[in-house]
């Protein structure tokens, strides 16, 4: 509905859908999800690091993730679009994917969590939130002069159906059995979340709509440089339909001070978005995004899904993740945090570099 040529209606129906998608997050927010955390794909990959004993932070199978990837499965298959995919750059994609949750866990959020955050009025995201639209202009400029992640090709369907089922697995693990670790279904333990049933079936919608919509955070930011602008539109209507239902709760709180899940240093967030942007726009998609066309059949997105999995475990066991402000103490940063996202910036701009234009050698 926002990608290639559709008919205005078709436009205008994508940007509803996208409010209600918002909403559905805010909805999470209120039954239970941590604060501007209805719908995250960085954190709730790293969440699912944690339930597979891959670091010691946190911990839980969020339904949310296999929602989201069995409601692209199932929109697919109903709209007679699915096939499996692979053949790009998937190293490529691994590696951009692990650097992208550095960037979201040193701001604490994904793209997907930065429009929440818009709508629930956090002011700290408002002011970092260019450095995720420079970092994505940066990777349109590094498009134009060549670069590209490779194209994927038609695979057989069982290929496109491994991500899916993988997801099945977990999921099937989380309701039958005490493999993983965090809270179970019906516990009330931490880390905070919202009734698995709610969850799985708000985000099995949600995934349909992203499914059905093509939307992506990091379309909607390369928007800001170049029309058309439905998909900008549409993550306004995002930001909109979240605020709304969240302002309705009592949760709305526009303000710098006492925000969820949430630090200060606006260079760093800035920075750090920055690198989600640039990571993002290499590797074909934000994270929610790579959820989404992993469900659709995309091999190769299904990798970046486990390299954001990888990322994830490792800005926890490594330090890099940034600490929430409390109460009691400012949060922020750590030193190993800054200096993840300086390399990773310099690191990627290096191979943007050498991929310009680049062609794959013969012999």
């Amino acid at each position: 509905m926002l990608r290639g040529e559709e008919p205005r209606s078709r436009r205008l129906l994508g940007v509803a859908l996208l409010a209600l998608t918002g909403a559905a997050a805010a909805a999470l927010v209120l039954a239970g999800n941590p604060g501007n955390m209805g719908l995250c794909g960085a954190c709730f990959l790293r969440d699912l690091g944690g339930a597979l004993r891959l670091h010691q932070g946190p911990a839980i199978f969020r339904p949310e993730t296999l929602g989201l990837v069995l409601g692209a499965l199932l929109w697919s298959f109903a709209s007679g679009r699915h096939v499996g995919r692979s053949g790009s750059y998937a190293v490529s994609r691994f590696l951009l994917c692990v650097a992208m949750a550095f960037g979201a866990l040193v701001f604490l959020g994904c793209p997907f969590r930065l429009l929440q955050r818009l709508g629930g009025g956090d002011l700290h995201a408002w002011a970092a939130a260019p450095g995720f639209v420079l970092g994505v202009g940066v990777a349109r400029w590094f498009e134009g002069a060549g670069y590209s992640l490779g194209k994927t090709h038609a695979t057989p369907r069982a290929v496109g159906l491994l991500g899916p089922l993988a997801f099945v697995a977990l999921g099937v693990l989380f309701v039958a059995t005490d493999a993983l670790a965090g809270p179970g279904p019906g516990s009330d333990g931490k880390p905070p979340h919202a009734p698995w049933l709610l969850a799985l079936g708000l985000a099995l919608a949600a995934g349909a709509v992203l499914s059905a919509t093509g939307f992506c955070a990091i379309s909607a930011a390369r928007q800001a440089f170049a029309g058309p602008r439905w998909m900008l539109a549409a993550a306004a209507a995002l930001v909109a339909g979240y605020g709304i239902v969240l302002a309705a709760g009592g949760a709305a709180n526009w303000s710098a001070t006492a925000q969820p899940v949430a630090h200060g240093d606006w260079l760093w967030n800035t920075l750090a978005l920055a690198l989600v942007g640039l990571c993002g726009a290499f590797a074909g998609g934000c994270p929610v995004r790579q959820l989404v066309m992993a469900g659709e059949g995309n091999g190769d997105a299904f990798v970046g899904v486990a390299g954001l999995v990888v990322g994830g475990a490792l800005a926890h066991g490594m330090g890099l993740a940034a600490a929430p402000a409390t109460a009691d103490a400012a949060g922020g940063p750590t030193a190993a945090g800054q200096r993840a996202v300086a390399i990773a910036i310099a690191l990627v701009l290096v191979y943007a570099t050498a991929m310009r234009g680049a062609k794959p050698a013969v012999g």
